[in-house]
Order: structure tokens, then C-alpha cells, then sequence
């Protein structure tokens, strides 16, 4: 694959350290490093998004536009602090907020409304932002950008949380993927595993995704553009989705890097776990999409699809063990309130057995879906098999 010019090792300081007022030695910075594939995955989409050359960074929104959207997002995400650093930040590049123009109105008010609620926006949203002259890979890059401004504040915020935790004793520290034992028996109201679920609009059947813009042809897209839709999915090529974003090609690559580092990182929280937490998460967010996949993977991992019936019937009492409940609740809160997370927020995490690193997991995954959400709800929409 083409390399980016910004290696992740130039990438810069972390900036999540810096939001969470982190430093080195600290219980949330010990932890932390625990995961460096993720920090590090973290720090370099920063980088890019945010790269102040045109070499560096993406093509479209200049660096202003991309600062001020990041403020409006953390500004309307609840995130002071978060806003400040954006703010400091377009304040030093560009002296101050740029001048109010239709085309940067359109901007705030779109970062505005799905930092609020990702569902608020839909095709109208984008043809507005067209209308006052974003191309589609203008819109892509906006989108990304909000999507990553909403996950950056809530793994902050989360680990922040954790840092003012401070440790377990060393007695009370589980083994990582330390689960509840019971055995697992299925309830006569539900289908199999496997099956489709359907219930209040949501659904476990695969679903297809069409998206409001225009694609990318990969007949004609660009060697970058090929070698990211090679890496990204096998099924890239003919995925609305992946051909959507692949109009910043070094973005979605990117964000690949993190997802993976996220999801897949082996040892710590159960793979069927962190599912769980981005289902619960999809669930609050409303995206039936992204519910309808990491629902259909949780059975695939864990053989059982009773608390994803719980799921798409109320997510507030979903869990069928004090672990279950606690990751659900967590995630909510995680994506409903990241502004008001403290380390109360984390306790029933760790009363329930979760180790330190499985806590952070949980902060990765549930983040991490604050960011997916936003680009499947705002850049198309689900579509219900035949």
C-alpha cells in the first residue's frame, strides 16, 4: 500500500493524553500503554485530519474549516475542555475564528446537529452543504472529522475517568476476560442463534447500505484510492460504503488502522464483549445498520442472542448478568453524556469484575462507535433485504 508522508511514528504528541490532563506514570496513563496500537492508531488519524501542510494532510476543508468544525463538535458534544484545545488551536493557526460566511455556517451548523444527535441529519443535511460548495470528498472529510472529534472527547473523557479511579487493589484485580460462568440457556420465546431477531424496527438479518452521495468508480479511482479499497474489505469494491469514503483515501486508511487495533486487539475484554458494548451504543444512536451487524457478530462469538433480544427491546435493562448490565450502562452513558463521565461512571464496570484493561476496552469500543455511527447515519442509509 501507498505509505501516508506523516508516519505514525512523526505523528506528535498524543493529544488524548493531553485532553485527559494525563501524565506520564499515572494509573490512566499506565493503562493506556497497555494498548499502544490503539494510542498509537489514535494519534496518527489526529495527525492526518489535522495536518497543517497540504502534502500532509487531506484534500478539501482548509485547516481552519477543519478546526472550527472540531469546535463546534466538542462545543456541542458537552466538551469544554475539548473545545478549548480546538479553539487554541485555530486561534494559532489562523489568528482567529474565520469570518462568517454561508459556506462555514453550513459547516458548524452540520458538525453542530450530529455532535447532537447523529440521527438528526439525513440527505437534506448533505445537499445543503453542497449547495453552499462542499464537493462529496469535502463532505466525507467533514464527516470523518466529526466522527473522530466525537470518539477523540469520549475516549478522553473516559480515560480521564479512569486516571481518577486509580488502581484496584491488587487483591480485587481480575484475570482479563474473566466472564460470568453460568451456562447459557436459550429462551423458548426467541429464535435460535443464527436466525433473525426483529424486534421494535431493529434487526439482526444482513443489511444492505446506500449512500447519498456520489461513489467512487474503482474502474477509474486512483493507485492510492485502489490499494485502500484492497486493504480495507474484501467486499470494498462493491460496498457503497467503503466507495463513499474512499474519496480520502488516507483518512479511511486511517480509520481502518484504528477500528482494528480496537476491536481486535487480543487479551482483555472478550471480543463477544466489546460487541456488545458497540451494539449497545448503536442501539441509543439509533443506527440500525451498524446494530444489525455487531448484533449478528455477539451471537456468532458468543453463541447466544438473548441479550441482543434485550437490546433492541430496551437497552436501559439490557444485561443478563451484573457484567452485561454494566457494560450496556456504561456504554449509554458513554454516548449520551461523555461531558458528565467521572470515576463513579467506571465503578460498576469494576464491581463487576472487569480489570482495568477490560474497562478500557469498553471506553475504546463504546467511543469508538460514537465515530461509526455518525458516518452511517449521515452519509446514507440502511437497506432492508428484499
Amino acid at each position: 500500500m501507498t505509505s501516508l508522508p506523516l508516519s505514525r511514528a512523526e505523528a506528535g504528541a498524543d493529544v488524548i493524553n493531553e485532553l485527559a490532563a494525563l501524565t506520564a506514570g499515572s494509573h490512566g496513563w499506565t493503562v493506556r500503554q497497555r494498548r499502544e496500537k490503539v494510542a498509537t492508531a489514535t494519534q496518527a488519524c489526529h495527525a492526518l485530519i489535522f495536518a497543517e501542510s497540504a502534502e500532509a494532510g487531506p484534500e478539501g476543508l482548509s485547516l481552519a474549516e477543519r478546526l472550527w468544525a472540531a469546535q463546534q463538535t466538542a462545543e456541542a458534544s458537552g466538551l469544554p475542555a475539548t473545545a478549548a484545545y480546538y479553539a487554541a488551536a485555530l486561534q494559532a493557526q489562523a489568528g482567529a475564528a474565520p469570518a462568517s460566511t454561508p459556506r462555514l455556517q453550513a459547516i458548524a451548523r452540520f458538525a453542530s446537529t450530529i455532535a447532537r444527535d447523529p440521527l438528526a441529519a439525513d440527505r437534506q443535511a448533505l445537499l445543503a452543504l453542497q449547495d453552499d460548495g462542499l464537493t462529496p470528498a469535502d463532505i466525507v472529510l467533514l464527516a470523518q472529522l466529526i466522527g473522530y472529534v466525537a470518539y477523540q472527547l469520549r475516549v478522553a473523557a473516559g480515560v480521564a475517568a479512569l486516571d481518577a479511579l486509580g488502581p484496584a487493589p491488587a487483591a480485587a484485580e481480575p484475570a482479563d476476560g474473566a466472564a460470568d460462568a453460568a451456562p447459557f440457556v436459550h429462551p423458548a420465546n426467541l429464535p435460535p442463534p443464527g436466525q433473525a431477531l426483529r424486534i421494535n424496527g431493529y434487526t439482526s438479518e444482513t443489511l444492505g447500505w446506500r449512500a447519498w452521495l456520489p461513489v467512487v468508480d474503482p474502474a477509474t479511482a486512483t493507485p492510492l484510492q485502489q490499494a485502500v479499497l484492497d486493504a480495507s474489505h474484501p467486499k470494498a469494491r462493491t460496498s457503497d460504503f467503503y466507495l463513499l469514503l474512499v474519496h480520502q483515501p488516507r483518512v479511511l486508511e486511517e480509520r481502518s488502522a484504528a477500528f482494528n487495533a480496537i476491536m481486535y486487539a487480543p487479551g482483555g475484554l472478550a471480543r463477544a464483549e466489546r460487541e456488545l458494548a458497540t451494539a449497545a451504543v448503536s442501539r441509543v444512536n439509533g443506527c440500525v445498520y451498524c446494530l444489525s451487524v455487531h448484533a449478528q457478530r455477539f451471537e456468532q462469538l458468543a453463541k447466544r442472542n438473548d441479550v441482543i433480544a434485550q437490546l433492541f427491546q430496551d437497552p436501559e435493562t439490557a444485561g443478563t448478568s451484573a457484567r452485561e448490565r454494566a457494560i450496556v450502562q456504561f456504554a449509554l452513558a458513554l454516548t449520551r453524556q461523555p461531558g458528565t463521565l467521572s470515576a463513579a461512571s467506571l465503578l460498576p464496570l469494576r464491581q463487576a469484575g472487569l480489570s482495568d484493561l477490560e474497562v478500557l476496552d469498553v471506553i475504546h469500543a463504546s467511543a469508538l462507535f460514537a465515530w461509526a455511527n455518525r458516518l452511517m447515519l449521515n452519509l446514507g442509509e440502511a437497506v432492508l433485504p428484499d
